[in-house]
């Protein structure tokens, strides 16, 4: 049930990003009223990462800011480290 859980919350919380990084862009296409970046930033380190690193390269979106790729990979990496050290081997 647990590891059902922890991947509802992934699906969930990449889905926002990926959707949020793809709107953001739209917006600045048009001009409009953007998403801060803090905001993208705090959603990849609470699990998020891949939704943003796939938008990126999806949607061309903040590819020159290097410190996005860092902050994506980093909350993979992290997250991946989280879920096999704390998830996977104490809850089993």
């Amino acid at each position: 049930m647990t590891d059902k859980l922890y991947l509802y919350y992934y699906i969930l919380v990449n889905s926002v990003l990926f959707i949020l990084m793809g709107i953001d862009k739209l917006s600045a296409k048009l001009h409009k009223w953007r998403i801060k970046e803090a905001t993208l930033l705090t959603i990849s380190l609470i699990g998020g990462g891949l939704g943003g690193f796939l938008a990126m390269l999806i949607f061309h979106h903040k590819i020159r800011k290097k410190y996005f790729t860092i902050v994506f990979l980093f909350s993979i990496l992290t997250h991946i480290i989280i879920y096999f050290s704390f998830v996977k081997f104490q809850l089993h």
